[in-house]
């Protein structure tokens, strides 16, 4: 009888690939699930001072730079197709295009981040960091604005840190992809990452338009 657990990349504790993949997908929803309950509170603190201080938020809003919010919008869903591609190239075994795929990814990633740090850096000089000397001589009462700064940089500083993990579990996938870990019966951890990157990447497709858009046809 075959031992099938000599079967390259299957756990000890797993019968089979089938049963390994399927817990290993299960474990990476029920995470992403905990994820949405999380961001889901920060966009109902979002909803709920939005309708309280209408003025204030779109005034604050089109503050903003929305084409660099566009510009990243764009960056994640390339990457989010670079992502898929790296998916569909582990289930082929093409080693090649997988590496070059995740490389593409964390590419992109990095590029939104280091877009994400000019826009923390451009706030910094325009004093407009919630508690550390805030100033606001626009439209709107600055305490009210400042809350929005306030559920701003929560949100997108909590989408940034969610995009750092992302960029180290891509950092190990690809270390593991150039050492020929992956096979075309053994991908999974490819696929779950990918679950992990797609779900940040659909965070911050809500983001853009409730954070950047609110007051963009102002005109700031």
């Amino acid at each position: 009888m075959e031992d099938t657990h000599s079967v390259k990349g299957l756990a000890h504790h797993f019968d089979d690939m089938e049963q390994q993949r399927e817990a290993g997908t299960l474990g990476m929803w029920a995470f992403l699930i905990t994820e949405i309950m999380f961001f889901g509170g920060l966009f109902m603190a979002y909803i709920l001072y939005r309708s309280k201080y209408p003025e204030a938020f779109s005034s604050a809003s089109g503050h903003l730079n929305w084409r660099l919010g566009a510009a990243n919008t764009v960056v994640l869903i390339v990457s989010s197709l670079t992502m898929a591609l790296a998916v569909y190239y582990s289930q082929t075994g093409n080693k090649r295009l997988l590496i070059t795929m995740l490389v593409l990814t964390m590419i992109l990633g990095a590029t939104f981040l280091v877009v994400k740090g000019f826009e923390y850096h451009t706030k910094w000089v325009d004093h407009l960091i919630p508690g550390f000397g805030f100033e606001w001589h626009l439209a709107g009462d600055p305490q009210k604005v400042q809350m929005f700064y306030f559920i701003y940089f929560a949100m997108t500083g909590i989408h940034a840190l969610h995009m750092v993990v992302g960029l180290g579990i891509m950092a190990v996938i690809l270390r593991m992809a150039m050492k020929d870990r992956f096979t075309q019966t053994y991908h999974s951890p490819v696929e779950i990452s990918g679950l992990y990157w797609h779900f940040v990447d659909i965070v911050w497709i809500f983001l853009f338009p409730l954070l950047y858009l609110l007051g963009a046809h102002e005109g700031h």
